[in-house]
């Protein structure tokens, strides 16, 4: 049996087709993952890809004792559960609760990276937590080609420990994704949204996570500037709690459910984003991209440098490069940056079941059949 930790929206979409293909072979898989008041966005995206999942632990919240707490408490709890099954491995995007279980266990460890630095160059004092936590456990490790295996090895892994793949990690779900305008025009009727008027979709940081220090108000204090310059919808879509983004912006629409947002991305005419996944699949779909993260990371600086995405870091740039890019869309320049990307799930799948092989042979820039 393989055990999959999914504790991030992101894992969820990044592992079903890497868990479905493994189940097509005739191999057992477990997920695992956690939930918590005003923190149900993985449990509501599970559900909606149809995986069957364990729910063992809290989300701890924003305060790092309620998070130290939380973590000890899932520990013990997935010690305790996973104990009963014959886990032969476990795959996670470094989930810190599920390697110190699997490790303490003796059960073998592969991770899947690619945000190790709050940063795009070397600077270790912006390590982030989970891959201080993780990395180090790993018997693998995959990680894509932007970021250098000299990183990794900071961590205390050899080199044959570390694969890498040539494509962003939102390709292996966007792959063989076909947007579709009919499932936006269903959302937007659900709530009353006009289908013929442009929208901007928004995605706040994730201001709760370890790595983030603190709420920033760029977001914020943007929002109703460019929606009073700009004849268009704005669109929400929350990362926790979702009441507070109501009454603080009564005249934008805020999604309410876990929905399909990548067909909402492929057609929006502006994409504000503070985090990173929803950032690359606007990228993706050559949507105007403007990122509002507190930092940068290599995936990110490789699709600034790529001309993909801008990055700004006040009110100021915000308001005028959304003004500015606002309908202008990059169809061209993303199919030209991705499209140079390729994703072989056979062997992804053949190192998770049967262990090394031959780093020669670990070709991932061949296509899937």
């Amino acid at each position: 049996m393989i055990w999959f930790d999914l504790v991030t929206p992101k894992s969820v979409l990044f592992f079903t087709p890497i868990i479905r293909a493994i189940e097509k072979k005739g191999h057992k898989t477990l997920i695992t993952t956690r939930s918590g008041e005003g923190y149900s966005e993985i449990i509501e995206l599970l559900k909606l890809y149809n995986l069957d999942y364990v729910d063992r632990g809290v989300f701890g919240g924003a305060c790092l004792a309620d998070k130290l707490s939380a973590s000890i408490e899932r520990q013990k709890a997935l010690m305790e559960y996973i104990s009963i099954f014959n886990v032969k491995k476990l795959v996670s995007l470094c989930s810190v609760d599920a390697n110190r279980v699997a490790f303490g266990l003796g059960i073998p460890v592969i991770n899947f990276y690619d945000i190790p630095l709050s940063d795009y160059r070397a600077d270790f004092r912006k390590a982030l937590p989970q891959a201080r936590l993780t990395l180090p456990l790993s018997d693998k490790v995959f990680k894509p080609f932007v970021v250098p295996d000299e990183i990794f090895m900071r961590f205390s892994l050899e080199k044959h420990q570390i694969y890498e793949y040539s494509f962003i990690d939102p390709v292996i779900w966007l792959n063989d994704f076909k947007p579709d305008f009919e499932y936006v025009k269903e959302i937007f009727k659900k709530y009353s949204i006009d289908v013929n008027k442009p929208y901007i979709l928004v995605r706040e940081e994730e201001y709760k996570a370890s790595y983030v220090d603190k709420k920033y108000p760029i977001l914020y204090e943007s929002i109703n500037i460019i929606r009073e310059k700009k004849d268009a919808n704005i669109i929400f879509i929350p990362r926790y709690e979702s009441d507070y983004l109501k009454k603080e912006f009564p005249e934008c629409y805020v999604l309410e459910e876990k929905v399909i947002i990548q067909h909402l991305l492929a057609y929006a005419s502006l994409f504000i984003g503070g985090g990173g996944t929803l950032n690359t699949e606007s990228c993706y779909f050559g949507t105007p991209t403007i990122s509002t993260r507190s930092f940068v990371s290599h995936y990110d600086k490789y699709q600034i440098d790529n001309g993909l995405m801008v990055w700004v870091t006040d009110k100021n740039e915000l308001i005028g490069n959304a003004l500015k890019m606002f309908g202008n869309r990059y169809e061209d320049r993303a199919r030209e940056v991705f499209s140079k990307m390729t994703v072989n799930l056979n062997e992804i799948i053949e190192v998770i079941l049967n262990g090394d092989i031959l780093k020669k042979d670990f070709n991932m820039f061949d296509n899937v059949e």
